[in-house]
């Protein structure tokens, strides 16, 4: 399995333009989208650009969780 960012990605936007929730992410690919407009592939298979970084305390993809918590350690 590629490295995962331990940060999440968001998607999904609410009417104040703040993500409704954050992915986990390829994390070499976080920058190349956010910079070139190109998509990222969440582990949840939600495809979307970077366009915002969560905060602490962030509402996490429960998908994206679960995957990311059976991951082994160390990104392989």
């Amino acid at each position: 399995m590629p490295e995962v960012d331990t940060r999440p990605e968001g998607t999904e936007t609410t009417d104040d333009d703040a993500p409704k929730m954050f992915h986990y992410v390829r994390k070499n690919k976080i920058a190349e989208s956010a910079v070139m407009g190109t998509h990222v592939v969440a582990l949840c298979g939600e495809v979307f650009p970077v366009t915002k970084s969560p905060k602490p305390g962030s509402p996490v993809c429960p998908d994206c969780k679960r995957i990311y918590e059976n991951l082994p350690p160390g990104g392989e």
